[in-house]
């Protein structure tokens, strides 16, 4: 018999099963941790669910006699930069970065050209940033189509900038705030200059081009912009800066010489009315009259605009509100062209939305090619260019889209220069606006070296090869003369294949292509009367083109190419309405403000971000956005 443990001492166990206990406490725990973070997400996702039922029935709430309100907030872009989760988080968070599509845009205005329920619109632009004047034709030319309709446009605004004021132009009365300004000052293209600071850290650059005009790198190597640069600049900026005088002079009935004169007398004028910016633009008939946001309000309400649900202010609904229940322009089964966007830098691989992917913006137009309900492909390109590889491997399916017999149309958005104009070329017709930004055919290639930066720190390089360009591209060693041979007849091929499929693609010679390539910038007018662009117009006179030319007749959907969401993406994308988030947060829903931002960068050093150590790296691209 064994003899029992002394009573008031328990029985220690062994060690296997002490790990047995310990173990299993530590499994239960991770199995109620796990089933915790289950319970919480699906009673969050519950709770949304419910809340999202509740702003819909908000949404579609849209009185008779309302005015559609727009107040566009952030940039215009042709397509979101960030994910539908990361744009609800911002919303959420109250610390949003606002951009604003412009086809939601247009859209929203052209749907209420039409809607009973809407009388008229009263625009406020002033929180609006716009990269371009192409985006603004495009709405103004809507706002023009509700003006056409019989209904009202009333702009009002505190402060306006010249790209925002070229907006407001549009409506039937613009009004300013008695304490607001009106800035409109011309056109400028100024650029950080790196040289002195690169000397300085002992690196060196090299750069390789071919064309006159190609100037994009020349902060690596140059102080200051070349001659060549600015005169290629004073003559596309001329240009658009005289299509921005012509356009409001038309818009304001008034006469072109007299609005420039007025822009370039403005310290003169403006000291003559004692700094009051608002009573110039009166004065200089830019403007119809000075208002208040009540005084606003109160006209309206003088002319049958009912007040809100408050009894306080009109009934108005918000663009976001709005958009939620615009009809989308896909119908099901049908017939449809369909529309991939092209917008921002052109990187190699696969890219986010408001980025160009060489693979993921290539699986767009081959997706849209394998559809079967694709009958014509627009490509919306908005971008100054990039590398020339991810370029190229787009062009390549938009030749591919087309040798299926499917007819492709570019439509090119505030800026297709470069490699914008690269992935453009080999379409069946190219709609540009009077004012977009295009051109720039041109290559160039960029090498960096730092023995000198190295030399600084007292570090030295040195060792053995076993043929003479082995190692020479290390960037620890000083540039060989043969490597830079090598660099430069990789970028005079790419010139010429990039001129060469241009002449091809638009039935010109080589050398007619070569003359107006060179890097230079055109207007798009300018590229029209160059052979570069077929038609002058938006994106619908764009749509209208690609089914004409599928012979689709007038029935036929307009569908968007993008990348495939998941389940739970798509539910979020349906709570990303704004009026669905302006709903979540009264209910209290808030999330901290660090939730979302972005970071900014100089633009010649974000086209760096994918550039790689020890390779050179070619690209077709163009800083040419006027400020």
């Amino acid at each position: 018999m064994s003899t029992p443990p002394p009573i008031g001492r328990p029985r220690q166990p062994n060690g296997f099963w002490a790990f047995l206990r310990v173990f299993g406490r530590g499994l239960n725990i991770v199995r109620l941790i796990i089933l915790n973070v289950l319970f919480f997400t699906f009673l969050g996702l519950f709770v949304l669910m419910l809340l999202a039922v509740g702003a819909a029935k908000h949404v579609n709430d849209i009185q008779d006699s309302s005015v559609l309100v727009l107040r566009p907030e952030g940039r215009l872009v042709e397509q979101y930069s960030v994910s539908p989760l990361q744009r609800l988080m911002s919303k959420l968070s109250g610390d949003e970065a606002k951009e604003v599509q412009v086809r939601d845009l247009v859209d929203a205005i052209d749907a209420a050209a039409t809607d009973s329920r809407i009388t008229r619109i009263v625009l406020d632009p002033g929180h609006m940033h716009a990269g371009g004047f192409a985006a603004l034709t495009e709405v103004g030319a809507a706002l023009d189509r509700f003006r056409a309709a019989g209904k009202p446009v009333i702009a009002w605004g505190s402060d306006l900038d010249q790209y925002q004021y070229y907006l407001a132009a549009h409506a039937d009365r613009v009004l300013l705030d008695p304490q607001g300004s009106l800035f409109i000052t011309g056109l400028a293209n100024y650029r950080l200059f790196y040289k002195d600071l690169l000397d300085k850290l002992g690196v060196n650059v090299y750069l390789f081009r071919v064309g006159q005009f190609k100037s994009a790198a020349e902060p690596f190597v140059l102080d200051h912009a070349s001659p060549e640069s600015k005169e290629a600049d004073s003559y596309w900026m001329g240009g658009l800066w005289d299509g921005y005088i012509a356009d409001v002079a038309k818009l304001r009935k008034l006469d072109p010489a007299t609005v420039r004169a007025g822009i370039d007398g403005l310290p003169d004028r403006l000291q003559a009315m004692q700094g009051d910016l608002a009573k110039l633009a009166l004065d200089e008939h830019l403007i119809d009259g000075l208002a208040t946001r009540e005084e606003l309000i109160d006209t309206l309400r003088s002319q049958g605009v009912p007040a809100g649900k408050d009894g306080h202010g009109i009934r108005g609904v918000s663009l976001d509100r709005y958009s939620a229940v615009v009809p989308d322009r896909d119908k099901p089964g049908a017939s449809a062209v369909t529309v991939v966007v092209a917008e921002g830098e052109i990187s190699g691989g696969q890219q986010s939305a408001g980025s160009i992917g060489g693979e993921s913006t290539a699986a767009l137009v081959r997706s849209a090619r394998e559809n079967k309900r694709t009958k014509a492909l627009v490509l919306r390109v908005n971008s100054p260019g990039g590398e020339v590889y991810a370029a190229e491997q787009i062009r390549r399916e938009v030749a591919l889209t087309r040798k299926a017999g499917i007819p492709v149309v570019v439509s090119m958005g505030d800026v297709a220069a470069s490699g914008g104009y690269w992935i453009s070329m080999n379409a069946d017709q190219i709609y540009a606006e009077p004012n977009t930004i295009t051109g720039s055919i041109g290559i160039f290639g960029m090498f960096f070296t730092v023995p000198g930066t190295l030399g600084k720190l007292g570090i030295t390089s040195d060792g053995v090869s076993t043929a003479p360009l082995a190692g020479a591209f290390n960037i620890t060693r000083p540039l060989d003369p043969k490597v830079g041979t090598v660099i430069q007849s990789i970028i005079d091929k790419g010139y010429r294949d990039f001129v060469g499929g241009v002449a091809k693609a638009r039935g010109k010679d080589y050398s007619a292509i070569d003359a107006i390539a060179q890097g230079r910038v055109w207007t798009g007018s300018q590229a029209q009367q160059r052979g570069l662009v077929d038609q002058l117009g938006g994106l619908d006179a764009a749509i209208q083109k690609a089914a004409d030319l599928a012979k689709l007749g007038k029935h036929y959907a307009v569908r968007y190419q993008e990348q495939p969401k998941g389940a739970f993406e798509r539910f979020v994308v349906s709570l990303n309405q704004s009026a669905m988030a302006s709903s979540l947060q009264s209910y209290g829903l808030k999330l901290p403000s660090w939730f979302a931002q972005l970071q900014t960068m100089a633009p010649e050093l974000e086209m760096l971000r994918t550039a790689q150590a020890g390779h050179p790296n070619v690209y077709a691209y163009c800083f040419c956005s006027p400020q």
